[in-house]
């Protein structure tokens, strides 16, 4: 009510002074006419009564009888508005009056009455003269006095008319311009609600599916308003990228900060801890994932849930009656809830469709994708039950649940249909394809309707965004939106931005000593395990033993190496380390077959009676061993055919506080896109990586400083906890954007006062 008051008042008083202002010019101009018109009259009725004069006093004035005259004269003057009348020689001599002519005014008026244009006024009288004739004989002249009070009362009349007309135009307008600004200002408010819920929702799950269009004068306003919010949003990321340190702590402070009081779900295939059985019991181990490093901060942040696929030999012994356990094992701050999958499960959903399936499709690593209607059945339902555990698990109705990698496509849709407040982010982990070869899945409808079931769809690089868009403008009916990389199905917006994934940065280490005699000492280890020179040049390959990992070009690189560079013969070993994986797929048991076939062949071809070129490791490594790896070792290798990010390589930029050794970096991983100071390879081409190694090896220590303090700065910088920052940052924006859209919701359906 105050508020409609104040609108009010800014247009009433500026009004008002407006009126004001105009009836102190009118007012005297209507004076003035009113005046000019009485005169007009009385000049009129002046001459009316001078020739009916005449004509009464003509017979007695020619006969001298004075008295009859002023008889006459006192008759005439019985009219309320004329007051006396005189007659006077030409010479200016009083012939006759009547008795109300005043003693004051005389003849001597003539003069001035004959050179006034209209007449004279004296006081509250009018005079005028008209002079009398008979043919040519002049009679005298006749003044004629009228009572000018009646033109003052009308005056007076017409001015309080005026004013109140005035006043009524000026209410009237007062309220009409009222009206008409405060309609004009709920249609104004009204349209930029509409335009902030169509913008709201292609980014909020609160918004409505349709939203309304904008009035057509607000359509020119759309574009400008997108840009600004654009602007805004970009300013706050470059504000966040610049001012916060990403560290477990700043990630717990954003997440109290943005997401005060939100629940939190994560849904992933590997769990965080692990239970094994042991000789004494169960014995809890974490398993080396960029996932866990990411996300456990931000789980004993919020004592929220993380639901996984039970797979440790001793998982069902530790939970409770509903499948629960709390973790960390020495002081739980969140839970860990457990879904267990039976061995056709597993083989369906894990081994057949996501990894025989979307695996080699998503990486075009030339391994055909093999597609089962049962392996599809199996995946559809592990999904399902995946689903069905966040809805059992959330506690309010509007959690964020946080959906990881390509094992859970379908997710996100299957919780959208239960909790529709719900916000639903998808991390993929490995690369998206363009769509002529995503088109190869029999279901890419499903899985591309599954995925926009989220409101944030993460990807590596902005490379697999574009791709992921352009397949989606292939194979939906959708709205795409290049400019916020939005697209909306069905009243669903779906943002898909890249969040490139990173590792922790290692803590200071607890000694004193130097980096580079802490390297010295690696080095010396490693050579020293391995039975090396102490002048032996090292490269070295972490790779699970997957076809995707180009292990096989890396090996043929080698061997390319010692063919064209003969000095390195004797002088150089790859150390690859291969951890077994999907053992049981008939593809991956060949890839593993041929992988050390190529190393025996090499190492008997080359080895001689020195040490061997390669050094084939598969098996596990803890995350001790291979630090102590990327600290020895001269060069670290990455040569993948197609990969997400390959977190080696800053795992390896990260372990080297020396600021010494040299990256060989594929550009099909995601982190060549970074990573511009590695020596970027195409690993297709073996001459070429072959020659990379060479420069390694040759490279001045100069020139690896350099690069490498470079890329330690990127990567301290731009940490896991970033990446994990980034995207809840995000979903905070997305769910203030929901707030604000139930609260314009209430504000339109609220009473008017």
């Amino acid at each position: 009510m105050m508020r409609t008051l104040r609108l009010s008042l800014r247009f009433v008083v500026p009004l008002a002074l407006a009126l004001f202002v105009l009836a102190l010019l009118v007012v005297p101009l209507v004076d003035a006419l009113t005046m000019k018109w009485f005169v007009r009259d009385v000049e009129i009725r002046s001459g009316l009564v001078a020739d009916s004069v005449q004509a009464l006093i003509a017979a007695p004035l020619a006969a001298g009888d004075l008295p009859a005259i002023r008889e006459r004269l006192e008759r005439t003057t019985r009219d309320d508005r004329l007051e006396a009348l005189a007659l006077c020689t030409d010479d200016g001599t009083m012939m006759v009056h009547t008795s109300a002519w005043p003693a004051s005014l005389g003849c001597q008026v003539g003069p001035a009455i004959a050179t006034a244009p209209r007449g004279l006024i004296e006081g509250r009288l009018h005079v005028t003269a008209k002079p009398l004739a008979q043919g040519d004989r002049s009679l005298g002249t006749l003044l004629v006095a009228h009572d000018m009070n009646f033109v003052r009362r009308r005056s007076a009349d017409a001015r309080t008319w005026v004013i109140g007309v005035f006043l009524l135009t000026g209410l009237i307008v007062t309220a009409i311009t009222v009206l008409m600004a405060h309609l004009s200002l709920r249609g104004w408010i009204a349209s930029v609600r509409d335009m902030l819920r169509a913008e709201m929702s292609r980014a909020s799950p609160a918004a409505p599916a349709l939203a309304p269009a904008p009035a057509p004068e607000m359509t020119p306003l759309l574009g400008d308003l997108r840009d600004m919010l654009r602007d805004i949003e970009s300013e706050r990321r470059l504000h966040d990228d610049t001012t916060l340190q990403w560290t477990p702590h700043t990630l717990r402070t954003l997440l109290r900060e943005q997401l005060s009081g939100d629940e939190i779900i994560v849904v992933s295939n590997r769990e965080p801890y692990i239970h094994e059985t042991g000789p004494d019991g169960p014995v809890v181990r974490r398993p080396a994932s960029g996932l866990v490093t990411a996300v456990e901060p931000v789980m004993r942040a919020c004592s929220g849930t993380w639901i996984a696929h039970g797979s440790g030999s001793a998982d069902r012994e530790t939970v409770d009656a509903r499948d629960r356990v709390g973790v960390p094992p020495r002081n739980p701050s969140y839970t860990l809830r457990r879904v267990w999958l039976t061995e056709a499960e597993e083989a369906g959903y894990y081994y057949g469709f996501s990894n025989e399936g979307l695996w080699p499709l998503c990486h075009i690593a030339h391994v055909r994708p093999v597609f089962r209607s049962a392996d599809w059945e199996q995946y559809r339902l592990v999904n399902r039950r995946f689903a069905d555990a966040v809805v059992a698990e959330a506690k309010t109705e509007d959690p964020v649940v946080l959906v990881q990698d390509y094992h859970f496509a379908l997710v996100p849709r299957y919780v959208r249909e239960q909790l529709p407040k719900a916000t639903i982010i998808v991390f993929w982990h490995i690369p998206w394809p363009n769509p002529e070869s995503f088109g190869i899945c029999p279901w890419k409808r499903e899985i591309l309707e599954g995925l926009l079931g989220s409101d944030i769809l993460g990807f590596h690089t902005r490379y697999h965004c574009k791709n992921f868009l352009e397949t989606v403008d292939r194979f939906l009916e959708a709205r795409i939106e290049h400019e916020s990389s939005t697209i909306t199905v069905a009243g669903q917006p779906t943002r898909v931005e890249a969040y490139p994934i990173s590792i922790a940065w290692p803590d200071p280490p607890a000694s004193e000593t130097p980096p580079a005699e802490r390297v010295a000492a690696a080095r010396a280890a490693l050579r020293e395990r391995w039975e090396l020179p102490e002048s032996h040049c090292i490269a070295l390959g972490v790779d699970r033993l997957d076809y995707t990992k180009g292990i096989i070009e890396r090996l043929r690189a080698v061997e390319r190496l010692l063919e064209l560079h003969p000095e390195w013969i004797g002088r150089f070993t790859l150390i690859q380390i291969a951890a077994p994986s999907r053992a049981a797929l008939d593809e991956y048991q060949r890839f593993q077959a041929q992988v050390r076939e190529l190393a025996a062949h090499i190492d008997e071809r080359f080895g001689g009676n020195g040490p061997p070129p390669v050094r084939l490791l598969v098996e596990h490594h803890d995350s001790e061993s291979v630090q102590a790896h990327y600290r020895g070792c001269d060069v670290c290798v990455v040569t993948s055919l197609h990969d997400g990010m390959n977190l080696v390589a800053k795992e390896f930029i990260g372990a080297r506080d020396d600021e010494r050794g040299v990256l060989v970096l594929s550009q099909f991983a995601g982190a060549a896109r970074e990573l511009h100071e590695a020596l970027i390879v195409n690993p297709y081409h073996i001459d070429q990586v072959a020659e990379a190694l060479h420069a390694a090896l040759t490279m001045p220590e100069a020139e690896q400083q350099a690069r490498m303090h470079s890329m330690r700065q990127l990567v301290r910088e731009f940490n896991v906890y970033r990446w994990a920052g980034r995207m809840l940052l995000d979903a905070g924006r997305l769910r203030r954007r929901a707030r604000l859209h139930a609260r314009l919701g209430e504000t339109d359906t609220a009473p008017k006062t």
